[in-house]
């Protein structure tokens, strides 16, 4: 910053002549405003004149006393020495993390021929098997570590107790399966295990008379719905139902079929979020009532710990934190304790909340994608889903 342009900034310097006198045509003292950080010195980007006196002034033209500590006072420590450049922060940055850990949650929808834009999603598609295996292919050349995958049957083909989930012709199968042709192994295929999207009330499982789930009989589709999936292709099933002892009967299930290398990456810690509004609209769920039977309630914070706890004794191989951002304590807590792999989903609800705000220009998008991410993994997240995936890792490619 010159003089001129520091014109108004309410602090003067007095400028002496080298020699003693006054500077031409300053009388006594020409005041010349200066930056006005008020601690009597010149700002970066100004000149200092040899000889000069630099005196901090307030707006009426009064000398402020100099603000310089004085010496037994000045700080040993000054952490912001760590801060001056770019190249200083990315150099000490204590997190980081790589597209290699970023997981895309994928939809795929039957009854249509063409990609279909989610409304309360904007960027966000429910694909056909086909444009499902061509972003696969794009996905792995982007270098991201997965995809999960998500499917989107016809209403018609809902029932009770969710069978679509496990039938081989199901749509979130033949998606799993044209994925798996598309990327081989160069992508970790994944597939979300739950039936609220195959079943006509949108729980988790069947129900009961009562109108509660059916904790056992829930847990006996979910291992249905495993070995198809693992036929189908998929190198990982997550189940995110919340039912007590699914993965211990998952892992059975898996291992009696001959499926002993398929992995589980269990939804331990999923929270009855108001974040999941714009995945109901996403999946074409029509729930019935709440989940907060099964979900955990969103105060608790060891119990987050104690349903990881579990799965992990069940035999998961990764364990979840699920929705993230609002529930960065109890990913912290799981990653603390956990010796396997610990994930954390940012949900619908929190990519929704960044583009609503990003698109009325409230905040600058990129920055704060990069920010959510950022935190996730420094509260302990190994891998995160995220449907910023495969933005974020072309955008570094």
């Amino acid at each position: 910053m010159g003089l001129s342009q520091a014109a108004n900034l309410g602090v003067t310097k007095t400028m002496a002549n080298p020699a003693g006198g006054a500077e031409p045509g300053s009388g006594t003292g020409e005041s010349v405003k200066s930056s006005g950080c008020g601690c009597g010195e010149a700002m970066p980007g100004e000149t200092s004149v040899a000889g000069s006196v630099w005196e901090p002034r307030d707006a009426s033209g009064k000398v402020v006393p100099n603000r310089k500590l004085p010496l037994e006072a000045t700080p040993i420590m000054r952490p912001r020495r760590l801060r001056t450049t770019p190249a200083m922060r990315r150099l000490v940055a204590e997190t980081r993390w790589q597209p290699r850990q970023l997981v895309m949650p994928v939809f795929v929808r039957d009854g249509i021929d063409a990609p279909v834009e989610i409304p309360s999603m904007p960027g966000q598609y429910q694909h056909t098997p086909e444009s499902l295996a061509e972003l696969g292919r794009r996905a792995a050349d982007a270098g991201i570590g997965g995809m999960i995958v998500f499917g989107v049957p016809r209403d018609g083909d809902k029932d009770f107790t969710g069978s679509p989930a496990w039938d081989p012709a199901g749509i979130q199968n033949r998606g799993l399966e044209a994925l798996a042709k598309a990327v081989g192994d160069d992508l970790v295929i994944m597939a979300d295990n739950c039936l609220d999207e195959t079943t006509t009330h949108g729980h988790c499982g069947p129900l009961r008379q009562d109108g509660t789930v059916d904790n056992d009989w829930a847990v006996s589709c979910y291992a249905a719905t495993a070995v198809s999936q693992a036929r189908a292709g998929a190198r990982v099933v997550a189940p995110s139902g919340m039912m007590d002892g699914q993965v211990g009967a998952i892992r059975a299930a898996l291992d009696e079929a001959g499926f002993t290398d398929v992995a589980i990456m269990a939804y331990s810690a999923k929270y009855a979020s108001g974040l999941f509004g714009p995945f109901r609209d996403a999946v074409g769920c029509s729930l019935q009532g709440d989940r907060r039977a099964y979900q955990q309630d969103p105060a608790n914070r060891r119990e987050g710990r104690r349903e990881a706890l579990l799965d992990l004794d069940e035999g998961a191989d990764i364990v979840m934190v699920k929705p993230a951002s609002f529930y960065l304590d109890v990913l912290a807590d799981v990653a603390a304790e956990s010796p396997v792999p610990v994930a954390a989903y940012q949900v619908s609800g929190e990519y929704s909340m960044i583009e609503a705000a990003a698109a009325r220009g409230w905040i600058d998008r990129a920055r704060v994608i990069d920010e959510s991410l950022t935190s996730i993994v420094r509260a302990g997240a190994d891998i995160v889903l995220t449907y910023y995936a495969l933005e974020v890792a072309e955008g570094l490619a």
